[in-house]
């Protein structure tokens, strides 16, 4: 099962997205594909702060949301959150809190977190990472 982070999802949006991303995702059931609330609301503020605001928010509610599982970011995500957070202040290495939020939501929910961002997520232990961006 797989967790999609925010710059995945931007890309299935954009004119030209990537080939090997829209491969992965014909092959992929529609019911094993799920996004974090926390997407959601990076979506929600890239649409605001855009000149074309409602036709975003028309592809997030119209389109997207209607396909993929949304799972909400709740204690056991939190849990994980401030952990990971902690651990990775402590060895020099932060990490934005939309990033940990989204990573905290795979690990808490067994999730293959699919990014192109592979790097900022490998310091992070017991997450599993795939880029499909690239292949």
């Amino acid at each position: 099962m797989y967790l999609f982070d925010t710059d995945i999802i931007s890309n299935i949006v954009k004119k030209k997205p990537s080939p090997y991303l829209i491969e992965k995702l014909r092959v992929i059931p529609l019911e094993i594909q799920y996004i974090s609330t926390i997407t959601v609301g990076e979506l929600v503020y890239g649409a605001f702060k855009s000149d074309h605001k409602e036709k975003h928010l028309e592809q997030l509610n119209g389109k997207l949301l209607p396909l993929v599982q949304l799972i909400p970011f709740d204690d056991r995500e939190a849990f994980i959150y401030g952990e990971i957070r902690s651990a990775l202040e402590k060895r020099g290495m932060p990490l934005s809190d939309t990033d940990l939020m989204i990573a905290s939501t795979a690990i808490a929910n067994d999730l293959v977190l699919i990014t192109g961002n592979e790097r900022h997520f490998t310091r992070i232990n017991d997450l599993q990472v795939e880029n499909w961006l690239k292949k």
